[in-house]
Formats: structure tokens, C-alpha cells, sequence
């Protein structure tokens, strides 16, 4: 039967090669290579991986064209959502007018994948973090909120819903945030996020289940490379 994965935050870089992860760390040496292995041996071609974000270092999207190949490539079909550092992500047409056989993206929308509906937005900074700046990070919360509305709203009543975020829907001290709420009337059964990189971080994130849904924090580096199970159809 088909499975739903998830990883995020692949910072693919081959057409910027200065972008190289390891001056982050040596636990990124090589990763685009790790996670190419991994993925491999456990993603299936009817299966389906959702990445949530960051997907490539890439300033214009014909500079994404390698990384999406790349992706493309891979077994199983792809679900992207944009994260922060996804500046080569211009207007969705253009987007998916570029994504490679097998690659989708999500905005403002819902995929469906057999009896599964999947929605979500990259979400943004909550004003329950510490470094929430209300002159800098309100205008585009609440837009986050719109646009995960959006995509809510276009739920079938009779599939099974998951989530994507990019950013994490808690802060640091576990305290949920309005995205979680919203949540709510549409008995999702799993949602998934990344953006977070380090042990301190990873540490810090909310992972384990709030009102009866299990939240998955996704990270590649979280994941060590390798893409996470969250559904089996």
C-alpha cells in the first residue's frame, strides 16, 4: 500500500555550488548525497514525500531547474511548499510550469492523494516566540493565516487531512499558536514542519501529539537525511 513521507529543508545546491552545508556543520557533509541514498532505499514509487520547505538555495527559478530535476528524479511523487529561503519560488504558475513529471506544489490549495487531502501554508515567526517583532513579523503571520484558511476550506469532508507548515506552529516553550486552532474543525490526523536546524533547536521543538493530532518536526537534518514516515494508506 502506498505510504506518505515527509522531509524538509533539502537546501539543494547544484547550481550554487558556494552553498555547500558543511560550514554548518559537519553532520551536513555531503548530505545531498546521504539523502539521495537514503531516500532510495526507502521511498517506493507509489509512495508520496512531502517537503516543506527550503527546498533550494536558488535565487531565480531557472537556477532551480537542477534541484527540482533532482528531486524529480527520485522515487515516489513529490509534494513542495515553500519555505523562507525558497526566494527562486515566484508566482505559482510559473512554479508548477517548471516542476518536473512526478513534482508538485502546494499554495493556497489542497492535493489530494487517494483517500488523503493534504493543505497547508509555510506559516511565519508566531507572536508566542521570542524573537516575534511586531513592526516586522504581524503583516505576514496574518497573512499566513489567510492563506492557510484558504487551503482549509478546500478540504473534502470525506478524505483524511494532513498538514504541511514550513515554520513550526509552536514556540520554543511548547505554547500552540491561532494556526493551531484553526485547525481544529477538520479533525486533521497528522501534521508535519521543518525550519528548525541544530540539536538546541530540534530539542526545543514540539514534537508528540496536542488535541489528539500528532505533530512531526521534519528538518533533514532533524531526520539525519533520511525522509519520515507519517501515513500508510
Amino acid at each position: 500500500m502506498p505510504k506518505i513521507y515527509a522531509i524538509a529543508d533539502l537546501h539543494l545546491s547544484h547550481a550554487v555550488p558556494d552553498k555547500a552545508m558543511d560550514v554548518f556543520g559537519a553532520h551536513w557533509a555531503n548530505h545531498t548525497e546521504r539523502l539521495k541514498a537514503a531516500w532510495e532505499n526507502t521511498v517506493k514509487e507509489n509512495d508520496l514525500v512531502l517537503i516543506p520547505g527550503d527546498i533550494s538555495w536558488a535565487m531565480y527559478l531557472s537556477d532551480a531547474e537542477a534541484d527540482l530535476a533532482f528531486l524529480g528524479g527520485l522515487p515516489g511523487k513529490k509534494l513542495l511548499l515553500r519555505g523562507n529561503h525558497d526566494f527562486w519560488w515566484s508566482s505559482i504558475t510559473k512554479v508548477r510550469s517548471a516542476l518536473p513529471d512526478g513534482v508538485f506544489a502546494l499554495q493556497n490549495d489542497t492535493f489530494r492523494f487517494g483517500t488523503i487531502e493534504i493543505a497547508g501554508t509555510r506559516g511565519w515567526t508566531i507572536p508566542e516566540c521570542a524573537g516575534f517583532k511586531e513592526s516586522a513579523d504581524r503583516k505576514l503571520y496574518e497573512r499566513e493565516k489567510q492563506r492557510l484558511n484558504l487551503s482549509l476550506l478546500q478540504l473534502s469532508p470525506d478524505t483524511t487531512h494532513l498538514v504541511m507548515f514550513h515554520y513550526p506552529p509552536f514556540a520554543e516553550n511548547g505554547t500552540p499558536s491561532e494556526f493551531i486552532s484553526m485547525l481544529a474543525p477538520y479533525a486533521v490526523k497528522a501534521v508535519v514542519y521543518g525550519h528548525l536546524h541544530g540539536a538546541k533547536a530540534h530539542a526545543s521543538a514540539f514534537t508528540g501529539t496536542f488535541n489528539g493530532t500528532p505533530y512531526h518536526l521534519v528538518a533533514a537534518d532533524a531526520l539525519q537525511f533520511t525522509p519520515k514516515l507519517i501515513w500508510e494508506i
